[in-house]
């Protein structure tokens, strides 16, 4: 199954600084200056004439509990034909850095309500990507014990609610051994470097069947 983009098609992206890349701070970025802005111009090459829209509602330091609480306006109320979503990392890092608790059920409800939101009101196609961690210090591997949970939700949320998975976790680790180091994918172990934006981008344009 890919995802169909079809003519005049609204594609959605949702999630926090990682989707976020600027846009917020730069009005001439609307798409932000990572995967979004990528996959946009990967999709925008290979369909210049079918008119499809891409917007990015990504907003750095977002929780879960933050994408629910603008959900409606940052979501339902766009009406997009395609929900792109990529958050949790944050839940996981506020445990470590500053003793902020967010239950992985907790994660799972509010990710699921959002869900549910969307197919009851949109029946648009979605495509969940997991949250990830490509450890650069040696005291990040202690995260996977919080964020691998997070992941298996993520995964089991794209079965329930028949989503495409982008499986962003494994992908960026990989790709990390395949060029010799973390800090060529992921600068902080979280945040992407151009070359890890771009194979999350690729990732994603694949699940367009592009």
């Amino acid at each position: 199954m890919t995802i169909s983009l079809h003519r005049s098609a609204t594609v959605l992206f949702q999630g926090d600084s990682i989707t976020d890349v600027g846009r917020l701070v730069e009005p001439d970025s609307p798409l932000g200056n990572g995967y979004v802005r990528m996959a946009a111009e990967r999709v925008l090459t290979a369909l210049p004439d079918a008119g499809i829209t891409f917007v990015n509602r990504g907003v750095a330091g977002d929780g879960v509990s933050d994408l629910r609480a603008r959900w409606r306006e940052d979501a339902l109320d766009i009406q997009p034909d395609v929900v792109s979503v990529l958050i949790g990392v944050n839940d996981t890092w506020r445990r470590y850095c500053s003793g902020v608790v967010t239950s992985v059920r907790a994660y799972e409800n509010d990710y699921r309500t959002m869900l549910a939101q969307v197919r009851d009101e949109l029946d648009a196609q979605l495509i969940l990507i997991e949250p990830f961690l490509v450890p650069v210090q040696d005291e990040q591997w202690a995260w996977r014990e919080d964020l691998d949970p997070r992941i298996q939700v993520v995964r089991r949320l794209a079965e329930e609610f028949d989503a495409e998975l982008l499986a962003a976790d494994g992908l960026l680790n990989q790709a990390a051994r395949a060029v010799g180091g973390a800090e060529l994918i992921t600068g902080d172990g979280v945040h992407p470097t151009p070359l890890g934006h771009t194979v999350l981008a690729e990732a994603w344009t694949e699940l367009a069947g592009l």
